[in-house]
């Protein structure tokens, strides 16, 4: 079984589609590969697929590489992923599994607060993150390239609680299908709206906010 690296912390109707939908993501991923799966979620809503048959280990290394994935015991130096559950001045935590603390000084996203780090960087609660692991944990290099990376484009309006199809209808809906880019998974339920060049991130976010009950926050480049 693989616990991946991200949360489907939605209820109701909202959780069944956001299963059938990592249901459609995993059968992309492995779903010509000689095995059958089935998708759960664990009591603290990591998502599990549990995994059978003569490719199990290649689909098994496929989705950990895909989703990055929870595991029991962590090694010194070594990268995982874990959720964003929490900030204060001390810090980020991260869910993996356990709580994970980086403190203010091992975020090594610039200047600021944890907090105006967070908004800066348009860092959605919950959203994957990877972390080195040992005494601090540190955000990887990796991350803090690809966070460095989301200010240098256009801009980008980042979103929880909402699958991609859902993020993507609520920009049709509000009238801005030809503003954007794409609509980037960055997690199962955390989506990042790619803005065109002259596309006002805030604007965007002032706009579909209305029709989109989640926490939102815009990467202005």
């Amino acid at each position: 079984m693989v616990v991946l690296a991200t949360k489907c912390y939605v209820g109701g109707d909202a959780r069944e589609r956001a299963l059938t939908g990592l249901g459609s993501l995993v059968d992309n991923a492995i779903g010509e590969l000689d095995v059958a799966y089935e998708v759960g979620v664990r009591h603290d809503d990591f998502p599990s697929v549990t995994v059978e048959g003569e490719d199990k280990v290649a689909a098994r290394n496929v989705l950990r590489e895909e989703w990055g994935a929870i595991t029991p015991e962590f090694e010194p130096g070594e990268t995982y992923t874990g959720t964003l559950e929490s900030w204060d001045e001390s810090g980020f935590v991260l869910d993996a599994g356990e709580d994970i603390h980086v403190p203010a000084d091992e975020i090594g996203l610039g200047q600021g607060s944890p907090e105006q780090i967070r908004t800066r960087y348009g860092l959605v609660q919950h959203l994957p993150l990877q972390f080195v692991y040992g005494e601090p944990s540190r955000l990887a290099d990796d991350e803090r390239d690809r966070l460095y990376d989301w200010t240098r484009g256009a801009g980008r309006v980042n979103v929880n609680s909402a699958t991609r199809g859902e993020a993507r209808a609520t920009v049709n809906r509000a009238g801005h299908a030809n503003d954007i880019v794409t609509v980037e998974r960055i997690g199962l339920l955390e989506q990042s709206v790619i803005c065109r060049e002259n596309t006002d991130p805030p604007g965007l976010l002032a706009s579909i906010g209305g029709y989109l009950p989640a926490e939102l926050l815009c990467v202005v480049p």
